[in-house]
């Protein structure tokens, strides 16, 4: 069995952070998104990958190379137009031997799955395999019908009453290669794409066999930036103390925390883990550093900074005096001295933040910014709640900034300067 991983897609409800990264590639809890899924198959025994790349692609291939290093077979192919699952897994018809699982990349899922599917598909031998779950409201999905454990119907987000069952396709598949025959015969759908569940309609109506299998395992489709947040939040549950780096006198730790290679913990600084440091990082003195915290390599926090539950790209620089919260920092900001990322509404209400020029309520009571790369602020700059903040913008000295802010934008403030002479000032005085 070999496995084919979805990658080529731009992600473009996780802007700005995906202007200058696939989705694929966004990092979490020390390690791009995609490679919790290579892992994972790795360890289940399947080490033959293909990746289907696509946008920003150079950036997946330079990452993972041929897969050595992870113990695996990585191949690539390039979706030259996107244009749908049913389109993208058909890169596979020369890859496939007898069978194939198929996961979309910015997903994490329990590694558990994998075996059971694997497991169910060899004992069952259907044509395909489909994992599907059971949701409170499957209106937002792609809804199975079933016949004993076979699927026999799939409805594309109907309404909540007229859906066949609470059960919904995960989008992960076994496939053997009839698939691909299918795949072949499919039409261009209204939305302008081809459809995998197109495919699948198919098999259904030539009698194949499409074995749904129900899974109570957990995973998270990660779609949008709060949800890279979550995740992150989840996998550093499972964080184990090492430390590779130096820890100074007079650091304190609570929890769990990984340290590694180059990096140092200055003294002053308490930590409350879990927390995970990148290599050649720089932190503290006197620093706070709390939540379920992530740096990437060479994130340089200096005195005095608090910072909670957040996701901190590669070369970003975080000055002295600056507080961030719940937010995700891109690479090679500059945050400067005395910057606030607000992480609160004065009202206590969920916060909202904009996806493709919509706002939406993202569930959390606590979001601070979204910041794109190469973003630098002034001194005694603030950001509000669920902001997000394109690549390369600048933030002038004093801002409250309030709003969104395109890449390459700059946001100053104008002031209004009253300068006297103080001698002059002493003479009106004493004259009165």
């Amino acid at each position: 069995m070999k496995a084919l991983i979805l990658s080529a897609g731009e992600g473009t409800r996780m802007r700005p952070l995906t202007l200058t990264k696939p989705k694929t590639m966004l990092p979490v809890a020390g390690k791009p998104i995609i490679q919790y899924n290579i892992e994972a198959l790795r360890d289940c025994g399947i080490k033959d990958i293909l990746l289907v790349v696509g946008y920003k692609e150079e950036i997946v291939r330079d990452y993972f190379k041929d897969g050595s290093d992870l113990k695996v077979n990585i191949s690539y192919q390039t979706q030259e137009n996107l244009d749908g699952t049913a389109n993208a897994i058909s890169y596979g018809k020369d890859f496939i031997d007898d069978s194939l699982i198929v996961l979309n990349g910015d997903i994490i899922l329990d590694s558990e799955i994998l075996s059971e599917i694997i497991e169910d598909y060899n004992e069952s031998k259907p044509d395909t395999l489909m994992v599907i779950k059971e949701v409170e409201d499957p209106s937002a999905f792609g809804v199975v019908e079933l016949d004993g454990e076979n699927i026999i119907n799939i409805v594309e987000k109907p309404k909540k009453e007229e859906a066949p069952s609470n059960l919904i396709n995960a989008g992960i598949y076994i496939f053997n290669k009839d698939i691909f025959d299918k795949i072949d015969k499919t039409e261009e759908s209204p939305r302008g794409e081809y459809e995998i569940t197109d495919s699948l309609a198919m098999q259904i109506e030539d009698n194949k066999t499409i074995k749904g299998h129900i899974t109570d395992k957990e995973w998270m489709d990660i779609g949008r930036p709060w949800e890279l947040i979550e995740i992150n939040e989840q996998l550093l549950e499972n964080t184990k103390t090492n430390i590779k780096g130096t820890i100074e006198k007079g650091v304190t730790i609570h929890g769990e925390l990984f340290l590694d290679e180059g990096s140092i913990i200055r003294s002053g600084v308490y930590i409350k883990g879990p927390v995970h440091i990148g290599k050649n990082c720089d932190i503290g003195p006197n620093s706070y550093i709390r939540g379920k915290t992530y740096f990437a390599d060479n994130v340089h926090v200096g005195n005095a900074v608090e910072i909670k539950n957040t996701i901190i790209m590669e070369n970003t620089n975080v000055s002295h005096l600056t507080y961030v919260g719940d937010s995700v920092l891109g690479s090679n900001c500059n945050i400067a001295a005395g910057t606030n990322i607000a992480n609160l509404r004065f009202d206590n209400k969920t916060v909202k933040t904009s996806i493709k020029n919509k706002k939406e309520d993202t569930g959390r009571r606590k979001l601070g910014a979204i910041v794109g790369d190469g973003v630098k602020t002034g001194i005694n700059s603030s950001l509000s709640p669920g902001i997000k903040i394109g690549t390369e913008a600048t933030i002038g000295s004093g801002v409250l900034l309030y709003e969104d802010l395109g890449s390459r934008m700059r946001v100053l403030v104008e002031q209004e300067h009253i300068i006297t002479k103080k001698d002059e000032e002493q003479k009106s005085l004493d004259d009165h």
